[in-house]
């Protein structure tokens, strides 16, 4: 249980659309329309209370995330890992297109 708690709890300190953790975020978040900052998504993803993109597809958002670990010189597994767990976050959920809860 208290692992389950944990991992909640890192789950809440990332961005719910890239998985990035907020506090490496430079602007500490994104922006909501009032000026005031989001505790959910970060501001590479989210300015003005909107998303920077919202056309972009869960797809195009794993193959963002895939790209820029390669940059990083991630592992494979750390790149496939993270690219699966951006259907999981909260963006994606709500849109309908979280992949891992098809059958």
């Amino acid at each position: 249980m208290k692992k389950l708690l944990k991992q909640l709890e890192l789950e809440k300190n990332r961005c719910q659309s890239c998985g990035m953790p907020l506090q490496f975020d430079p602007q500490d978040g994104g922006s909501e329309a009032d000026g005031s900052r989001s505790r959910t998504y970060c501001s590479y993803c989210y300015a003005d209370g909107q998303f920077r993109e919202p056309g972009l597809s869960l797809e195009d958002m794993q193959q963002r995330v895939r790209q820029l670990l390669r940059k990083r010189n991630a592992p494979w597994y750390i790149r496939a890992y993270m690219a699966h767990r951006v259907a999981t976050l909260a963006r994606w959920r709500s849109a309908g297109s979280c992949a891992c809860s098809r059958t």
